[in-house]
């Protein structure tokens, strides 16, 4: 493989997205995202904007959590990886707070405007009794 991946800011899109996660106000975070875009969350797959919109409300409704990006890299063929730290907790239990690293891999169909075709994400190791 000869192309290789550069650190580089995190646009604008990225930070939008990451906070859409965190309040579940999905409106220009995830412009990005189309019916025709798939998700990885671990084991999951999930298919379409709106699909992936329900189950971030499933996974995050109960939960105070921030996403932050700790870096951000750009690769050839519109690949963007994003490494970050989640911390959260639950609504029920707002002082017992876990932080957990996650990974986003971003496969860009179209850079401007942007258009997500493929999204994988892992997170943890985590304590997944504190906020399950």
């Amino acid at each position: 493989m000869t192309d290789t991946a550069h650190a580089t800011a995190v646009p604008d899109w990225t930070l939008k997205f990451m906070d859409a996660i965190d309040t579940l106000n999905f409106d220009e975070g995830f412009a990005p995202l189309t019916e025709d875009t798939d998700m990885y969350f671990g084991t999951a797959h999930i298919h379409g904007v709106e699909a992936i919109k329900a189950f971030f409300v499933k996974i995050d409704a109960p939960l105070n959590i921030t996403h932050e990006v700790l870096e951000y890299w750009a690769a050839g063929d519109g690949v963007r990886l994003l490494r970050g730290e989640a911390t959260m907790g639950k609504k029920s239990e707002p002082d017992q707070v876990v932080r957990a690293p996650f990974m986003h891999i971003f496969y860009l169909d179209q850079e401007e405007p942007v258009r997500v075709r493929t999204l994988r994400i892992t997170a943890g190791p985590l304590q997944t009794d504190a906020v399950m």
